[in-house]
């Protein structure tokens, strides 16, 4: 009987240590990834990539993160058919962490495989909540990212950028859906960074198609 006992408390013990460790290791993990919590207010007028970017640094510092350097993930086309830019040339090398410490990619490859690590569980605010999505009373899945799947500035031809983040009305943006859902069951719709078009740039227009002006904010080494 004593000896069943020991052997319970050392299993319990050893749970209890890994359990410890588990949350250790996520604490020392500082949020290198967020879903903005609020948009700017102006539809996929954001101020272009700096104020984008800024709307990051601004985010994260009012949530307590001492990194500075935010890149949103965003892509851009050019006039002529020169190229744009492309938004996983901006994000840094990773690995990325959400605000509970855990791992959304260990780099750009991984981020753009089916490995990565995005979902509605995943995919949090910098105030470590959780961003609705489909099936929820109000859905803003949409995440303003103007990428193909693979990251790059979209050669689709149109507007894919919103005017490249300085258009509220008239135009249009490539979208991803944070909680990889869609309409329907296909990968495309259930892509993170890059499902559908939005019907619009206003923020009424965001709005009907599932979105809030939201997007996703990495820390750029």
């Amino acid at each position: 009987m004593m000896r069943t006992m020991r052997l319970c408390v050392v299993a319990l013990a050893a749970l209890l240590c890994a359990g410890m460790a588990t949350g250790a290791i996520a604490q020392q993990n500082a949020m290198t990834f967020f879903v903005t919590s609020v948009g700017k207010g102006n539809g996929a007028d954001l101020g272009g990539l700096d104020g984008a970017d800024a709307h990051c640094a601004a985010l994260a510092k009012a949530a307590g993160s001492t990194i500075t350097k935010w890149r949103a993930y965003l892509s851009t086309t050019a006039p002529g058919g020169e190229e744009g830019v492309n938004a996983r040339d901006r994000i840094g090398r990773g690995p990325w962490y959400n605000a509970k410490g855990v791992r959304i990619a260990k780099d750009v490859e991984d981020l753009h495989s089916d490995a990565a690590n995005i979902n509605k569980q995943t995919a949090l605010s910098e105030k470590g909540e959780t961003v609705s999505g489909r099936g929820d009373p109000v859905n803003t899945h949409d995440m303003l990212t103007g990428s193909d799947p693979d990251g790059r500035f979209s050669t689709a031809g149109g507007d894919t950028t919103c005017g490249n983040w300085t258009k509220s009305s008239d135009g249009s943006a490539i979208v991803g859906h944070h909680d990889r859902s869609g309409l329907k069951d296909t990968r495309h719709m259930k892509s993170w960074n890059s499902s559908h078009g939005s019907r619009g740039c206003s923020q009424e227009q965001l709005k009907a198609s599932g979105g809030a002006g939201l997007f996703y904010c990495f820390a750029a080494d």
